[in-house]
């Protein structure tokens, strides 16, 4: 039977790549959005608002999925707020699509929030999860929409009968414009601005950051690990922890990550810099460069994400996960972060988006 994917949110960091590889290996692929983009090859773009059930299912007439990726979600000014929207948004689709009876397998990606809570619980001083983190950790007593997105999931597949998986991926580097989460290109901005003007490439983060073990999620990696899952009898109804596969301390990578501009790279000096404060008085210094360099995108806002940037690097706690369950069952894929880095570097100014 011919694989039909929709993909959710595929405009973005992971559902552009995601859409890239599923259709390099022969799926039917529709990507969903509410203004989706045509710059995907072979990509059938469907244009629809996940809050609004109606269009929705006008949207889909004549689409039947066997698999939906679900890579989006909208961010809220609460968490309470981020529940209910976003559960919705899950709700909504699936509810839409269980008539059809063609579903196989629904994949919804999450993230490391699950166990380190929302926003606002993993950046405050004294929340100290137990790492590295594995996927049998419970949930913790926090309000969190992950949970909420993937009761849905749950409730859908018990209702229609089809498979799940979900992904928890750490921080994702890969190329998107226009995305919430994305620190791969804020920090290639940031280095950027530095180099332009001649400021150091200052660390911006805690000393926990700093000194401490991290990991980090190349889009590439968890596209590979969404098809994987899938389409793997042994990872059907799974949660997984998905990342590189490499383990680094920021001390490390930093110098590496501004040698590929050229700048000098500061350290932790004692004090946080947050890069939202930093980055915030340079929006009209970047309309300049990419006037100068011919850049595609001159709105700082559309490349950086420097508030997201600031809460994983300024994590008062280190933060790493186990990947054994995926490794278990047979998925092999690894990628050195460091290259993950120089990879997006190279892409973004490929594609005129940084000097």
């Amino acid at each position: 039977m011919e694989k039909t994917a929709l993909v959710v949110g595929a405009s973005g960091i992971t559902g552009s790549i995601l859409s890239e590889k599923l259709i390099a290996s022969g799926w039917r692929t529709f990507g969903l959005a509410r203004n989706p983009s045509n710059e995907i090859a072979h990509l059938t773009p469907v244009a629809a608002d996940l809050l609004d059930p109606t269009g929705l299912a006008n949207a889909l007439t004549g689409i039947a999925p066997t698999h939906v990726f679900f890579t989006s979600w909208m961010r809220q000014d609460s968490e309470a707020a981020n529940i209910r929207v976003n559960s919705a948004m899950v709700k909504n689709l699936l509810e839409v699509l269980s008539p059809k009876h063609s579903l196989q397998h629904v994949a919804l990606v999450t993230g490391l929030k699950h166990y380190l809570g929302p926003f606002e619980a993993y950046a405050q001083e004294g929340f100290r999860p137990v790492t590295p983190l594995r996927e049998e950790h419970p949930r913790l007593d926090l309000e969190n929409f992950y949970y909420a997105q993937e009761d849905e999931v749950y409730s859908a597949a018990g209702r229609d009968g089809f498979g799940w998986s979900i992904h928890r991926p750490h921080t994702i580097i890969g190329k998107a414009v226009g995305n919430r989460m994305n620190i791969g290109t804020t920090l290639a901005v940031y280095a950027s601005i530095c180099k332009e003007t001649g400021r150091k490439f200052r660390w911006p983060g805690s000393s926990a950051q700093w000194n401490g073990i991290s990991d980090m999620t190349d889009a590439r990696v968890l596209a590979d690990h969404l098809i994987w899952a899938s389409t793997t009898p042994a990872a059907r109804n799974e949660a997984f922890n998905v990342v590189n596969g490499d383990i680094f301390r920021w001390n490390w990578l930093w110098p590496q990550l501004a040698d590929r501009f050229g700048v000098e790279a500061t350290g932790f000096d004692g004090t946080v810099h947050p890069l939202s404060e930093e980055l915030g008085r340079d929006h009209s210094l970047w309309k300049e460069i990419a006037r100068r360099h011919g850049l595609k995108e001159p709105d700082l806002d559309r490349l950086a994400s420097p508030w997201h940037t600031d809460l994983d690097l300024g994590r008062p706690i280190e933060v790493m996960t186990d990947m054994s369950k995926s490794r278990k069952l047979g998925f092999t894929v690894y990628q050195p972060t460091n290259e993950s880095f120089f990879d997006l570097f190279d892409r973004l100014r490929r594609e005129k988006l940084i000097p």
